[in-house]
């Protein structure tokens, strides 16, 4: 694996945002909520999840309560949020 992606400035984080709509800033990250019909669709969902991260070697932070996925998605080791970040969350919102 090659080197890690730098995070992005302010500006270009601003542009790039309308990429992922459904994703608003939080707390540094990017962040979203999804729901489903109850427990068993949302952790089928994480399991896609999972499988996609793997992938990427980029996981995001998240939790779950019974039929919500919260999921956060910010580089720590670049400190901040950057195009492989971005490209988690448009990954994810193919899932949906």
């Amino acid at each position: 694996m090659g080197p890690r992606p730098a995070a992005l400035t302010q500006e270009e984080l601003a542009d790039r945002l309308q990429s992922v709509p459904e994703w608003t800033l939080r707390d540094g990250s990017l962040h979203r909520s999804f729901a489903f019909a109850d427990f068993a669709e949302a952790f089928a969902f994480m399991t896609k999840v999972a499988a996609v991260a793997e992938q990427l070697d980029h996981h995001p932070d998240w939790s779950n309560s019974w039929n919500t996925v919260e999921i956060g998605i910010v580089s720590h080791d670049a400190g901040g949020i950057t195009e492989l970040c971005l490209d988690l969350a448009k990954r994810i919102d193919a899932l949906v």
